[in-house]
């Protein structure tokens, strides 16, 4: 990746991002488009490869940690959302379409690399990683449009909870292709299910961690004599959660959402609304600062890089989540407009998954060279793939949430302007 042209302080950095995301988000509505497609226009604008070379690969490591800072708030938004009175009335229809829709990635993904290379392993990594989402995408749509309804609480459930299955999913399939690669290697077979402990130790650790922050939290907030002060505590809350996470290799995401989870279900919903207003002052600035370094990140040329595995990948990918939630939503007899819709919702991929593809990578270093290929061809085919699916998975997102009606009114380019 290349420098930037010039070096500027990194407070100058984060308002050139701020207000050049602002100004090109508020263009995306002549388009009728989310405005988190204008914050990553602007980010890739100044970014790398883009026109201009303002942020390089030191500038971006610098900025780095604002990603962690975002996803944490996400995912405290998110749990906030989770009522348990709310996802009584989905009783076990959001279960299935979180299981469904999962599993029916993994499997389609699985077949369809499958298909395409003939190589085991490699269709394991890729269907290990297809059921990972980007939720931030989805939460700032629907925030960005003011969505209410039924298939809202859904998005905000399924964008939520899958991130675990995902990882549980992961941790299985990682284990398999290993275990595969290491007997075709020569090596021996692993006994037990010690390669499989890992990941449901993490998603253990991260709800049970996030529900100790949680319980502090909501002590703390009801103590609070004025509860404009109550962002300094989500702040708070928000970067402990963060730190830990990094500390013990938890989930950010999951230990995030399980204190905002907590809370909206210890606390009265009057203050928890009242809350949810504070933060969400907050929420644009974050989800330009978020996007727009996501769109610096983008690199047009790895789609280059694409080809048939990648095709197959997004192809199957995108039949799995949208019909696997169909289907979930058909099994648990869901109302009809969360059947059709709720499938556009959850196509966004990023971090999580590029994540997951480097754990990938840095594992099978060295366990033999084939294994060390598919940790190449891996990395490379899925940050190309997050790059569509970043782009295309918000504005379907939109999509689905105005053909359910819940987006209050369409909104139109400010006339006169």
């Amino acid at each position: 990746m290349p420098e930037a042209a010039w070096s500027l302080p990194p407070l100058l950095l984060l308002s050139i991002l701020i207000a050049l995301g602002f100004y090109v988000g508020k263009m995306m509505r002549y388009l009728r488009l989310p405005a988190i497609i204008g914050y990553m226009i602007a980010g890739f604008a100044v970014g790398p490869h883009g026109f201009g070379t303002i942020l390089g690969d030191h500038e971006l490591g610098a900025l780095s940690f604002i990603n962690e800072i975002a996803l944490g708030f996400v995912a405290f938004t998110i749990g906030t959302e989770l009522r348990l009175k709310v996802l009584r009335q989905f009783g076990k229809g959001i279960v299935f379409i979180i299981l469904v829709e999962s599993l029916a990635a993994f499997l389609l993904v699985l077949l369809a690399v499958y298909l395409v290379s003939g190589d085991l392993p490699l269709a394991l990594i890729f269907a290990a990683v297809a059921p990972a989402s980007a939720p931030a995408g989805t939460v700032a749509v629907i925030q960005e449009y003011g969505a209410k309804g039924s298939l809202t609480s859904a998005l905000y459930a399924v964008v939520g909870f899958d991130d675990g299955l995902a990882i549980l999913i992961f941790g299985f399939a990682a284990a398999a292709a290993r275990q595969l690669l290491q007997v075709e290697a020569g090596g021996p077979l692993d006994a037990g299910l010690a390669p499989l402990a890992g990941p449901a130790l993490e998603i253990a650790a991260s709800l049970a961690v996030g529900g100790m922050v949680g319980v502090l939290f909501s002590f703390l907030v009801r103590k609070l004599g004025n509860l404009r002060e109550g962002l300094i505590l989500v702040a708070a809350v928000v970067f402990a959660c963060a730190g830990l996470a990094e500390l013990a290799h938890l989930s950010l995401i999951l230990t995030n959402l399980m204190v905002g989870f907590m809370f909206a279900n210890t606390r009265d919903e009057s203050l928890v609304h009242r809350l949810g207003d504070q933060i969400s002052g907050v929420m644009p600035l974050v989800y330009i600062l978020f996007f727009a370094l996501a769109g610096a990140h983008l690199n047009p040329m790895v789609l280059r890089s694409l080809g048939l595995l990648g095709g197959a990948y997004v192809i199957a990918r995108s039949a799995g989540l949208m019909g696997g939630a169909y289907l979930g939503a058909l099994i648990g007899r869901v109302e009809d407009k969360i059947r059709k819709y709720l499938g556009l919702g959850i196509l966004s991929q990023a971090g999580v998954a590029i994540g997951l593809a480097l754990i990938v990578k840095a594992e099978f270093t060295g366990l033999s060279e084939h294994a060390e290929q598919i940790g190449t061809v891996v990395i490379t085919t899925v940050t190309a793939t997050c790059v569509l699916f970043e782009i295309v998975g918000p504005i379907l997102a939109k999509m689905g949430l105005a053909r359910a009606g819940e987006i209050p009114e369409e909104e139109q380019p400010p006339a006169g302007r």
